[in-house]
């Protein structure tokens, strides 16, 4: 008779064990939604909305974290951080359809989220591809026709057959999307005209789209450039900018039925690195991400199109890079895929005191990392190596094979 705590990490594991003590299937189905404790933040409620909450987890034993003084009266409004289990939230939900001042609608937005959050299988719809996340995590690989990349990388100037091979190696390499970009996104960086970008990229495009069976990207933040590669038969506008930098571009990925990856960043990529600052890191992201993901739906872009990026050191420091690695999990709640770009990026040069050529076992950790976090697409420049570190880690944390 010896006691041990166990290291599961989701209700897949737990349903392991009750098959290895045999409990009954009703009794399964009963105990899975009480195992694992979860977390839900609430911004700004009215103190008084609050203190409902409080009260109402508490009587189904789980609890409500508030501010002293909306306790007192003295805060009129307060954030509230919600901790309970799957069933104890989902009690909640019911409870509350009965309760006044929105608080209806907040039980069903809490119990979608953590719905989303727990679902990894999630659709990408490419055009003529089909690719569905969750099973193993994708690798997208990065080809520059830029000559200051950060990364040491840029292709600007080579031929296009030269461009070719490289990402043919890559796709061979077991790439499952390649992403072109033609303007730099370093810090400090200046922009480039629409006409010098589609002239760094066009020539690639078109011959990547003629001659490669892997899905392709375009990185950029111009709709005049996104256009040209989207007639070329490119699947997906990956946008820095969260289609805030150029008006045009959400209806015309709507139009298109691409699929679009809505990036975090804080600043421009010339201004991003100057002292950022946040209050609050994750709540800042996901308020961002949340009104990028509205904004793409309302220009008419599906929900099974959007990809989502925290953008790692794009104004973010050290800490704030990590802290994101370590909190990925929590973009989990939008319920679409998440990319992450760790290949080779400055934060890891400042940890290993190296340089571009000596970051890639730090990018190894970094997207193992990652995929532990949730992550369902790295965007890597060293596709063979990181593939696979990427399966190792899969085997590990999403048990595939």
């Amino acid at each position: 008779m010896v006691p041990r705590v166990l290291a599961l990490k989701n209700s897949a594991d737990l349903l392991k064990e009750f098959k290895r003590i045999g409990v009954d299937g009703g009794g399964m189905k009963i105990m899975r939604p009480k195992a694992f404790l979860r977390i839900v933040k609430v911004s700004h409620l009215p103190g008084f909305c609050a203190n409902i909450l409080k009260q109402e987890m508490l009587s189904l034993g789980g609890d409500a974290a508030l501010s002293r003084g909306s306790i007192t009266g003295t805060d009129r409004h307060t954030d509230c951080l919600l901790l309970g289990t799957f069933s104890q939230y989902a009690s909640l939900s019911s409870k509350l359809k009965k309760q006044p001042f929105g608080l209806s609608e907040l039980g069903q937005e809490v119990r979608l989220c953590l719905a989303r959050s727990a679902d990894r299988r999630v659709p990408l719809h490419l055009g003529r591809r089909h690719l569905r996340l969750g099973r193993r995590t994708l690798v997208m690989g990065i080809l520059n026709a830029t000559t200051d990349s950060s990364s040491g990388d840029g292709m600007l100037g080579a031929s296009p057959q030269r461009a070719l091979s490289l990402a043919r190696s890559m796709a061979e390499e077991g790439a499952d999307i390649i992403d072109i970009g033609g303007e730099s996104s370093r810090p400090g960086s200046r922009p480039v005209s629409a006409k010098e970008e589609l002239k760094r990229v066009l020539p690639f495009v078109k011959l990547f789209a003629k001659s490669l069976r892997v899905a392709l990207s375009i990185d950029t933040t111009k709709s005049e450039v996104a256009h040209a590669a989207l007639d070329c038969g490119v699947g997906i506008v990956n946008d820095i900018s969260a289609l805030r930098g150029d008006k045009k571009m959400a209806r015309l990925v709507a139009r298109y039925g691409a699929a679009v990856v809505l990036m975090h960043m804080k600043g421009t990529p010339r201004t991003m690195q100057e002292s950022p600052h946040y209050d609050d890191l994750m709540g800042e992201i996901t308020g961002f991400l949340d009104d990028s993901i509205k904004k793409a739906l309302d220009s008419g872009i599906r929900q099974d199109k959007i990809i989502i990026d925290p953008g790692i050191g794009f104004g973010k420091t050290l800490s704030h890079n990590i802290e994101i690695i370590e909190r990925l999990s929590e973009l989990r709640m939008f319920g679409r895929p998440i990319l992450v770009g760790v290949s080779r990026k400055w934060f890891i040069g400042r940890i290993l005191n190296a340089g571009v050529s000596g970051r890639l076992w730090g990018t190894a950790a970094a997207v193992c990392a990652a995929i532990s976090g949730g992550a369902d697409i790295v965007r890597v420049h060293d596709v063979r190596q990181i593939k696979q570190v990427v399966r190792v880690a899969d085997a590990i944390h999403k048990r595939c094979s």
